[in-house]
């Protein structure tokens, strides 16, 4: 192994300071994940395990790392929403991260507004520019190579419903810069914000 390259098994311990491994895979989009338990209690929280899956239809996901309220409220009702992250509405989203009980509602602890969503009874928030109304497609408890569970598990829904902030359309074409979205970085405390000085473009062959 080159002198100039940091080598480690994770079944073995990275030997830094902090677990690259968040960073490595990053900056990552964020899974801000609204759900409802089946007495319709509220919840709202962000993953940063979270990506786009396929196109038509079109299917995302997010990891819950350890069973959270999310996973089941999911389990409940089949629903969930997903709501863009923008540097605006960053604090609020790091409040809804907070690890509270069941019966807390974190729109009303991030001082958010709970929208009606079209074709869920999960709402979406209306703060966001972006939302997704999702249907429950899959969950996926994660293993690891020797078959073994891992208290982790995927949850894929199909997108049925997509609501975009008209000023974000330019052209009628959807300008991710404009939103300034925000990014999970690796650290305890990283964000990255997407702005049009990042943009740069390159056609398949």
């Amino acid at each position: 192994m080159p002198a100039d390259m940091h080598y480690y098994e994770p079944a073995h311990g990275h030997g830094l300071p902090h677990d690259p491994f968040n960073a490595i895979i990053g900056p990552r989009p964020i899974g801000w994940i609204g759900s409802q338990d089946a007495q319709g209690r509220l919840n709202l929280a962000p993953y940063s395990f979270f990506n786009a899956f396929n196109y038509v239809p079109p299917i995302i996901g997010f990891s819950s790392v350890g069973r959270k309220d999310s996973l089941n409220n999911i389990e409940q009702t089949g629903e969930f929403s997903w709501n863009l992250v923008t540097r605006t509405l960053a604090a609020a989203m790091n409040q809804s991260s907070a690890a509270v009980a069941p019966e807390v509602d974190e729109f009303q602890l991030s001082g958010l507004t709970p929208a009606a969503s079209r074709q869920i009874a999960v709402p979406r928030v209306l703060e966001s520019p972006v939302s997704f109304e999702c249907k429950l497609t899959q969950i996926i408890q994660l293993q690891a190579a020797d078959q073994s569970l891992i208290p982790s598990w995927l949850i894929l829904g199909e997108v049925v419903a997509v609501h975009i902030a008209r000023t974000l359309l330019k052209d009628g074409i959807y300008d991710t810069a404009a939103a300034e979205p925000v990014l999970r970085g690796g650290g305890a405390a990283d964000y990255f914000r997407i702005d049009a000085g990042g943009l740069f473009r390159m056609y398949r062959p």
